[in-house]
């Protein structure tokens, strides 16, 4: 179900325990063959694949598709909003939708920059909110097994505009990848116990821009390494995975 598409009595007479979904994504560079609606694009593909699934059974509320991208700034076409708007606006709306009676709250992020913040805010609200059960996902994380199986490049191949996002754009709307203007871009770690890529952890962290990680390209990883087939390889696994989870918690939802 989607939230903007009922009325308000229909809303009201929903059973508070139906969990709610809100995506959160980013508008950002992502190279010369991708669009900057890629990982807000992404988001939605998969809240639509589990409205379509769950039916009923999930509420989802409209995507918030700007959030931390600052780490892109260098590039134009990027928007971003700071860390502590992005904690009070989702916030905000979530607190929206606890005071309407709902208990089950369901984060699925699409973007790397959303990740450390998003803990912070699963943590507050949590501790701001002990009556409900909320929840954070990422998509790449809930399949991590599954993708390292799909994964043909070596270590750091995929990261940003890469070969698993630049194939899921292939699956989900090619017309919008150029890909007259693919080009391979491992990421520039200036030590090597910081680096890594989506599904391989750095020892350690280390600060830097998208600029210098990509050496101005905007490129990390291999996404001449992409095809539509592999999109949807990803895309099924992915849906899946996200389809159990909830399934869980519907589950969880149906016995109390």
């Amino acid at each position: 179900m989607k939230w903007v598409e009922l009325t308000s009595p229909q809303l009201g007479a929903i059973d508070k325990s139906t969990p709610v979904l809100l995506s959160i994504g980013a508008i950002e560079q992502h190279g010369a063959h991708l669009p900057v609606e890629t990982d807000a694009l992404i988001g939605r593909y998969f809240s639509e694949r589990l409205d379509q699934r769950l039916g009923d059974n999930l509420l989802v509320i409209p995507q918030l598709s700007i959030c931390c991208s600052r780490h892109h700034m260098d590039f134009p076409g990027t928007l971003t909003v700071k860390h502590e708007t992005f904690l009070a606006y989702v916030t905000d709306v979530l607190e929206a939708v606890v005071a309407h009676g709902f208990r089950k709250v369901i984060i699925l992020n699409s973007h790397g920059g959303n990740l450390g913040v998003a803990q912070v805010l699963l943590e507050r609200f949590g501790m701001d909110h002990p009556e409900i059960d909320l929840f954070t996902m990422t998509w790449w994380n809930v399949v991590r097994e599954q993708l390292l199986d799909i994964q043909e490049s070596e270590c750091g191949g995929v990261g940003h505009a890469c070969e698993f996002e630049t194939s899921l754009v292939q699956h989900i709307a090619p017309e919008l990848v150029d890909g007259s203007k693919i080009k391979d871009q491992l990421p520039v770690f200036k030590y090597h116990w910081a680096g890594g890529d989506m599904l391989h952890a750095g020892k350690a962290m280390h600060h830097r821009t998208m600029g210098e990680l990509t050496d101005g390209t905007g490129t990390f990883g291999r996404p001449s390494m992409a095809s539509a087939e592999k999109g949807a390889r990803i895309a099924d696994s992915v849906t899946d995975a996200l389809c159990a989870i909830v399934g869980d918690i519907i589950e969880d939802r149906e016995a109390d």
